[in-house]
C-alpha cells in the first residue's frame, strides 16, 4: 500500500480511503466487519464515514468493531457533520450548536474520545458567519476531540474565505477538500484541485467510480439494473447523476481498461488515485469482493498515455454527469439526454 502524506498535517494516510456509507444500509454488519478487517489488513488506514449515513448506524458498526478488536490506534477515523439527525429545526446544518452536539454524539456512536478528522459534510450557509463555525470547530480542537478539520463539497471561494479567517483570527484550519472527482464530472478540476495545492489541502475524492458507472454496473441500455442506489430510488439524487451522455462515456471508457490488464472500474480508480493533487480517493465497497478488486490498483500508477485517453472521452475541467447535484451551490448542470 502507498502512503501520502495529508495535506500540511504530517499525518500519512492509504492512497486509498475505505468509505463506509453502504454499512448498515446495503452492506449488513457482518459483512461491514469483514471489510473493515481486509482493509487493514491490506494497509489502509483511512477510514471515511458520517453521522448521517444509515441514521447513524455506519458510525455505530465502525465503533463497535474498533473496540471490539482493539484496533482503533490503526485507523484515522474521519467523520462528518451537516445533514439533518433529528427532526428538529436545529439538528442540521453548521452552527455551532449544532456543530457541538452533533460531535459529542459520534464520538458516543464511534466509541472514541477523539475524532482525527471532522469534515463539514457541505458548504456553509450564506447566513452562517464562517467564524461561528470555525470558532467551534478550534474549539472542538482545543478540547481534545477533534484532530484536524476539512471541508466537503464547498466552493472554492469558501474554502479560500476559511482559510483567510483562520489566519487572520488564529483559529482551526482546513486541512482536507473532499469533492466529487470522477470522469464524468471533472469540474473540480478548475478551482477547487489548484486551491488545495496552492495552500496545502488535500484533496480526499468521494464517487471516484461515479457511483458505479464507471465500472460497468449502469448499462446504457438499462440505467437503473435492479440492486442498485438509483434503482432504489428513481426520482432521488442517485438517478438524478444518470443521463445517457454520462453512460455512453463510461462504456468508452470500459473498452481502454483491457489494454491494461484491468476491470473498468479498476481503471477508473487508478486514474483518479493519480491525478495532480489527489491524496486518496474514498472507494466505498458494498461486499468483501469489491474491495478486493479495489485494492488492486493500491500500488500501480496511471501513465500519460491513459490520462490522454481519458481527456479525449471527457475534456479536463468539464462535466458530461452531474455530481454537485448535492452541493447546494452549483448552478451548472449537465444534458440530462
Amino acid at each position: 500500500m502507498e502512503y501520502r502524506i495529508l495535506g500540511r498535517t504530517g499525518v500519512q494516510v492509504s492512497a486509498l480511503c475505505l468509505g463506509t456509507g453502504n454499512f448498515g444500509w446495503m452492506t449488513p454488519e457482518d459483512e461491514a466487519r469483514q471489510i473493515m478487517q481486509a482493509a487493514l489488513d491490506a494497509g489502509i488506514n483511512f477510514f471515511d464515514t458520517a453521522d448521517s449515513y444509515t441514521d447513524g448506524e455506519s458510525e455505530r458498526i465502525i465503533g463497535r468493531f474498533l473496540k471490539d478488536t482493539g484496533q482503533r490506534d490503526r485507523v484515522f477515523l474521519a467523520t462528518k457533520v451537516y445533514y439533518p439527525v433529528g427532526e428538529g429545526l436545529n439538528n442540521r446544518g453548521l452552527s455551532r450548536y449544532h456543530i457541538m452536539r452533533a460531535c459529542e454524539a459520534s464520538l458516543r456512536r464511534l466509541q472514541t474520545d477523539c475524532i482525527d478528522l471532522y469534515i463539514m459534510h457541505r458548504s456553509m450557509s450564506l447566513e452562517i458567519p464562517v467564524e461561528e463555525t470555525l470558532g467551534a470547530l478550534t474549539d472542538l480542537v482545543r478540547q481534545g476531540k477533534v484532530c484536524y478539520i476539512g471541508c466537503s463539497t464547498h466552493p472554492a471561494w469558501q474554502i479560500m474565505e476559511a482559510i483567510m479567517v483562520s489566519e487572520l483570527k488564529g483559529l482551526a484550519r482546513y486541512v482536507v477538500e473532499s469533492s466529487p472527482y470522477n470522469l464524468l464530472d471533472r469540474r473540480v478540476e478548475n478551482e477547487r484541485i489548484p486551491l488545495c495545492q496552492k495552500y496545502g489541502l488535500a484533496v480526499v475524492p468521494w464517487s471516484p467510480l461515479a457511483m458505479g458507472m464507471l465500472a460497468g454496473r449502469y448499462p446504457v441500455d438499462q440505467p437503473f439494473p435492479e440492486g442498485s442506489r438509483a434503482a432504489a430510488n428513481p426520482q432521488g439524487i442517485y438517478a438524478q447523476r444518470i443521463n445517457r451522455r454520462g453512460l455512453q462515456a463510461a462504456a468508452r471508457a470500459a473498452e481502454v481498461a483491457p489494454r491494461y490488464g484491468l476491470t473498468p472500474g479498476q481503471l477508473a480508480l487508478l486514474w483518479v488515485k493519480d491525478q495532480p493533487g489527489v491524496t486518496s480517493p474514498i472507494i466505498g465497497p458494498r461486499t468483501v469482493e469489491q474491495l478486493h478488486e479495489m485494492l488492486a490498483v493500491a500500488d500501480m500508477h496511471a501513465d500519460d498515455e491513459l490520462r490522454a485517453t481519458f481527456d479525449e472521452i471527457v475534456p479536463p475541467g468539464m462535466a458530461v454527469s452531474n455530481f454537485h447535484n448535492t452541493s447546494g451551490w452549483m448552478k451548472a448542470t449537465v444534458w440530462q439526454d
